[in-house]
């Protein structure tokens, strides 16, 4: 059971968290602070990102009212609960919300990130505030100390990229594949850059219609950065002699996506869906398209703890560095400002840091 924390009633520690009120709308609240119990640890906020699934529940009026959203998440150990050992205070530390049981008839199989457990959010009460409360099983399982070399703009995306991860791990790629990216921003761009990390020589297609975020995919080190139909096409024939790739990987979600996507692997090849469609969205599939040519579609949903640790290990040795990415940075007193910048498409990644009244 967590407590608040024992202090006389007068002078109740508290700090400022977003919490969602319905729809779009947010407000900066006070909240109690939360102390650990055994085997937890308690955060004070360093840097949270904002992820497309944030966006995606505020849009869909799907986050709950009074709930906290937020997970990309690094924080400062401030307070530890009995039993653990493997943090102090003043560590800095990157932790994901989701964590599986890994005995279940999914997580043997290898689908963690169906397990019932594994829905869970682990954070209280949630990655948008001051002070974050972290579960056990996370603490135990899923977080790690960062070293010095490693900064916060690179670490908080140790989450996301796992997912990304996992993706590329499903679809199949070998060191000699190619690849199409479907989407330039802030996903697509961390798919480019895992993309990178994991396969240096790949080839791999970026495709947008928007010419900044081209050529923005062209500095991280895209092979190719074009706007969809057929400037996407003559780019992925260019590098496959015409075959098709070997992947696609849509961040964007709907059915024009799904269509360009199959349309531009290789008979053999995979579809790797990443991104959410508009709700009760259904496309239609030429199903013999699919059947002759031994074509997949496949989804990715989550990063479980394997693909975690193989990123944390890809920032820890520079070899994936996704900080180009942060854009923004501002106190999470100005979060709908932050995300009306990225609905407008003024931003790739937006940081959330404490709120301006955290150090009081």
């Amino acid at each position: 059971m967590i407590m608040q924390l024992s202090q006389p009633q007068a002078a109740l520690r508290t700090h400022n968290a977003v919490v969602c009120l319905g729809g779009e709308a947010t407000r900066l609240e006070a909240r109690p602070v939360l102390i650990p119990d055994d085997g937890e640890i308690l955060l004070r906020l360093r840097v949270v990102g904002f992820c497309g699934t944030d966006l995606f529940k505020l849009k869909t009026n799907t986050a709950p009212i009074g709930g906290v959203l937020g997970h990309e998440l690094v924080g400062t150990v401030e307070a530890l609960g009995e039993g653990v050992t493997q943090f102090a205070p003043g560590d800095r530390v990157v932790v994901p919300h989701h964590v599986a049981c890994g005995a279940c008839g999914l997580c043997r199989s290898g689908a963690e990130t169906m397990c019932d457990v594994f829905k869970e959010n682990l954070m209280a009460p949630g990655g948008f505030a001051d002070h974050v409360l972290i579960r056990e099983r996370a603490v135990s399982h899923a977080a790690h100390k960062l070293p010095d070399s490693l900064s916060d703009d690179a670490a908080v995306f140790m989450e996301p990229a796992a997912c990304v991860l996992r993706g590329i791990d499903r679809s199949g790629l070998r060191p000699e594949g190619r690849a199409v990216v479907l989407g330039c921003g802030s996903m697509g761009l961390l798919h480019l850059l895992v993309l990178r990390a994991a396969f240096p020589d790949m080839p791999v297609i970026m495709v947008d219609p928007d010419d900044a975020r081209q050529r923005f995919a062209a500095k991280l080190g895209a092979t190719a950065a074009v706007p969809p139909g057929e400037a996407a096409s003559a780019a992925a024939n260019d590098v496959s002699h015409g075959a098709g790739v070997d992947a696609v990987f849509d961040t964007v979600g709907g059915e024009q996506t799904l269509a360009a996507g199959i349309a531009l692997t290789r008979p053999g090849g995979t579809l790797v869906l990443f991104a959410h469609a508009p709700a009760d969205r259904r496309s239609a599939v030429d199903l013999n398209a699919i059947f002759k040519t031994e074509r997949r579609i496949i989804a990715t949903y989550s990063g479980a703890l394997d693909e975690q640790r193989r990123v944390f290990d890809l920032l820890c040795s520079g070899a994936l560095d996704p900080s180009p990415l942060v854009t923004h940075q501002m106190p999470l007193d100005d979060f709908e400002a932050g995300v009306a910048l990225v609905v407008r498409q003024e931003a790739l990644k937006v940081l959330f840091t404490p709120s301006r009244g955290a150090a009081s």
